[in-house]
């Protein structure tokens, strides 16, 4: 399943997920926010559950901002896990 997630207060504009049946995350993708961090933090997340991504990264700031891309990740992660208990 694919989820894609307009992030807010960051570089990056947009997270894209890959996850299986079982909540597993298969790829992650940044579009914009610096190369080397994004690409990092999203090969980390390959093969871990979207509740470890989110316990690892909820609140993770960048800076003096509120949030970060990381963060944005684990909201991301969140914001599936809210979709799926809904339907």
């Amino acid at each position: 399943m694919e989820f894609i997630y307009n992030t807010k207060g960051t570089c990056s504009r947009q997270i894209k997920i890959e996850y299986d049946e079982h909540n597993i995350v298969q790829n992650v993708m940044f579009v914009g926010g610096c190369p080397g961090n994004t690409l990092g933090v999203a090969k980390l997340c390959v093969g871990k559950s979207l509740d470890e991504i989110i316990t690892i990264l909820k609140g993770i700031k960048c800076g003096f901002k509120p949030t970060s891309c990381p963060d944005q990740l684990a909201l991301a992660c969140e914001t599936i896990l809210i979709n799926k208990e809904e339907k």
